[in-house]
């Protein structure tokens, strides 16, 4: 039976794409959006567990790059 290793996300309505595409780009799946306890939505993700990156080093990386696209840098 396969492994998951499993991250949760913000979503920033004016980002969604380029925050969904950066973590797809990593290998994460999207299993579902839901709302978040403040309002705001939150991703839950997934992917096959023993991926190259560690789950903290992908969220960084992802979220880092997503604010860059944001900005205009990328």
């Amino acid at each position: 039976m396969p492994t998951w290793e499993y991250v949760t996300t913000p979503l920033l309505i004016h980002n969604t794409a380029a925050i969904l595409n950066t973590w797809g780009s990593k290998g994460w799946e999207l299993v579902q959006v839901v709302q978040g306890p403040e309002g705001g939505l939150v991703a839950y993700l997934k992917r096959p567990a023993g991926g190259t990156d560690s789950s903290a080093q992908a969220g960084l990386a992802a979220a880092a790059q997503a604010a860059q696209k944001f900005e205009g840098n990328a």
